[in-house]
């Protein structure tokens, strides 16, 4: 059983708090460490790794712990909406590993996690058995200055631990879900509204592309703004499609993109179809691409 999991942190401006994460999940037997990223302007790192159910159960307690310990949201500034100091912990299936095994997963780490660290758990996507509460941005609104005022109020009764949020960490989001790719472009302008407008455009929740996740936000520190977006299915709503949307509506207010940037890790297969596609490559085969041969044949 091969089990992968991306939990983001509240953390990205101090490389020392970073490297103690990563060192708590490597430190785990059967655990390996794919990727860690980490951004100052949304104070906050994604760590990747993968193992077997009990393994990256006991990574994901051992990041808590010491997430808990070392970040104070009370004190906390970031450009990225958070609710916890672990703010969301998605468990997702890769080998030998089925959705239900990583929902089963989600809520006994959420149950432990409420437990040892009287922190309230959430559940989203596939783990979640309400559905007013399975879409992370629904959990996340109001973030944790908002918290006290949301868990009080009906149908927001955390699925595990206190109904209250704990001082510094406030609460954890844990799920089980299929693979996304998290995808930014960077724009060259410091106007927000542009940003949030064309994150409004892309976006599902406002008319846009069915399997994008979007919103605006400044870069403070580069005097930029960035369009970031989750990809919950890179087959049916590709990074290309994404990307040229992105582009012209940009164009509407006279904003180059600058660059963009894939945060964690992307299944190949979404880079091969990008490159289908601005090469126009007749006929292309994901075969054709040396390394995947070699897997092939090996």
């Amino acid at each position: 059983m091969l089990i992968e999991c991306i939990p983001n942190l509240s953390e990205g401006r101090r490389p020392e708090v970073v490297a103690a994460f990563v060192d708590a999940v490597r430190a785990v037997p059967g655990v390996k460490m794919l990727d860690h990223s980490s951004d100052a302007s949304h104070n906050r790192s994604v760590l990747t790794f993968v193992g077997d159910a009990n393994g990256v159960a006991q990574a994901v307690l051992a990041l808590v712990e010491r997430a808990v310990d070392t970040i104070d949201l009370r004190t906390h500034k970031g450009e990225h909406p958070r609710l916890g100091a672990v703010d969301v912990v998605p468990f997702v299936p890769i080998e030998g590993a089925t959705m239900a095994d990583c929902v089963a997963l989600a809520r006994q780490v959420g149950a432990a996690i409420a437990e040892r660290f009287r922190v309230p758990v959430y559940l989203y996507e596939e783990a979640s058995s309400n559905p007013a509460r399975k879409n992370l941005e629904d959990i996340r609104r109001g973030e944790f200055e908002g918290l006290v005022a949301k868990m009080a109020a009906p149908g927001w009764t955390p699925d595990f631990g206190p109904a209250v949020p704990h001082p510094s960490a406030g609460a954890t989001i844990v799920g089980a879900r299929m693979p996304l790719i998290a995808y930014n472009i960077n724009l060259a302008t410091d106007r927000i509204e542009v940003a949030k407008k064309i994150a409004a455009a892309i976006r599902q929740s406002s008319g846009g592309f069915r399997y994008v996740k979007a919103a605006g936000f400044t870069l403070e520190n580069r005097g930029i703004v960035q369009v970031s977006m989750n990809l919950t299915n890179f087959e049916k709503t590709p990074i290309f499609r994404v990307f040229e949307v992105v582009k012209r509506e940009a164009e509407r207010y006279g904003v180059p993109i600058l660059e963009s940037e894939i945060v964690g890790l992307v299944p190949s297969a979404a880079l091969n179809a990008a490159a289908e596609f601005y090469l126009q490559i007749a006929g292309f085969k994901p075969e054709q691409v040396l390394e995947n041969r070699l897997r092939q044949d090996g």
